[in-house]
C-alpha cells in the first residue's frame, strides 16, 4: 500500500460532509440529520482513507457496548476501487469492532464478498416506497413520543435492538422534522416509530411493536404526519410477514433490498418485533 495512504478517525463534521454526502451519492438517501445522531452513538467509530492528503474512502464501525458493533457507511471514491485501499479500511474497522457481533447491511451483489470475510447472512431487508398521506386524528392508545417518559422508551427498545443506545436514541427522536409516535397497550408501552426527512422524500426508522395492531396504528401515524404527496420509505425485514403483509396493505413498493449479515455470531433480536429497520447504516 502505497505510504502516503493512511487512515484516521474522522471528525463530526467530515461525517456530515463526506460520509453522509457520499451515501447520498450512491443512492443511500440517508437522513438529513443522521450525521448527529450517528456521530453521537460512538465518535470514535468513524474512519476516512487518505491518500496525499485527500480522503478517499470511509467506513463506520459504532460499537454500541461491549457486545456489540454495527458498521456502514463503506464507501471508495471512483476511481480509487479495486486498489486495496477500501479493504485496508475496511480490516481497520473490524479491528475496532474487535471480538464484538458485528452487524451490517450488504447490497446483494457484494454478498459472496462479505462471505469470505466471515460473514454470514441472516436475512433480507426490503425497502418500500410509498407517499404521505391527509393528516388524520391519533388512533386510540396513541401518543407523540415526547409524551413518553424517555427511560421507559429506552427500556423498551433495548428488549428489541442488540444493545442499548440511549444517546443515540435522545438525539434521534428529537431531529428537526422529524416525527415519533408511540402505542400504549394499558399504559405500557408497546411499540413506537420514527419518521426523518431525508435527502430524497423521508424515511421510516425504527417501527418496533409487539404486533400488526400496534405497528399498523403507528404507521398511519407517521404517514400522516408526512406532506401528503411526499415519498416515504420504510425498510422492512423480510423474514417478518406480518410487518410485509402491512406494507403490501398500504400499497407499498419495493425499490431496493438489502442483506443483514453478521460476523462472530448472530445478533439475537426478536423479528416478530422489528417492522422497520432503524436505518441501513447503523442497524
Amino acid at each position: 500500500m502505497n505510504n502516503q495512504y493512511k487512515i484516521r478517525t474522522m471528525s463530526k463534521a467530515e461525517v456530515a460532509d463526506i460520509a453522509v454526502k457520499w451515501a447520498n451519492e450512491e443512492g443511500w438517501n440517508p437522513g438529513l440529520n443522521d450525521a448527529d445522531c450517528f456521530y453521537t452513538a460512538d465518535p470514535a467509530g468513524f474512519f476516512a482513507g487518505e491518500l496525499n492528503g485527500e480522503v478517499i474512502a470511509c467506513i463506520s464501525a459504532v460499537n454500541y457496548d461491549e457486545k456489540f458493533s454495527f458498521m456502514g457507511f463503506y464507501i471508495v471514491k471512483p476511481g480509487y476501487r479495486g486498489k486495496g485501499f477500501g479493504m485496508e479500511l475496511f480490516k481497520k474497522a473490524l479491528a475496532y469492532a474487535g471480538k464484538r457481533i458485528v452487524g451490517g447491511d450488504g447490497v446483494l451483489e457484494r454478498i459472496e464478498d462479505y462471505k469470505k470475510l466471515g460473514f454470514k447472512p441472516a436475512y433480507k431487508n426490503r425497502r418500500y416506497r410509498v407517499f404521505g398521506t391527509e393528516k388524520k386524528e391519533l388512533s386510540a392508545g396513541l401518543r407523540s413520543i415526547t409524551e413518553i417518559d424517555f427511560e421507559q422508551l429506552c427500556a423498551y427498545d433495548a428488549e428489541i435492538f442488540p444493545a442499548k443506545r440511549r444517546a443515540f436514541l435522545k438525539c434521534w427522536i428529537k431531529q428537526p422534522n422529524a416525527a415519533g409516535y408511540a402505542f400504549l397497550d394499558k399504559n405500557k408501552l408497546a411499540g413506537y416509530g420514527v419518521v426523518r426527512p431525508c435527502f430524497k422524500g423521508y424515511k421510516i426508522g425504527p417501527l418496533f411493536a409487539d404486533g400488526a395492531i400496534a405497528a399498523d396504528r403507528i404507521l398511519n401515524a407517521l404517514l400522516s404526519s408526512v406532506p401528503p404527496g411526499e415519498e416515504v420509505f420504510f425498510d422492512v425485514p423480510e423474514i417478518n410477514k406480518p410487518a410485509v403483509a402491512l406494507a403490501e396493505k398500504n400499497k407499498m413498493k419495493v425499490v431496493f433490498e438489502t442483506m443483514r449479515i453478521y460476523l462472530n455470531a448472530m445478533a439475537d433480536v426478536p423479528l416478530k418485533k422489528v417492522f422497520g429497520a432503524t436505518s441501513f447504516e447503523l442497524g
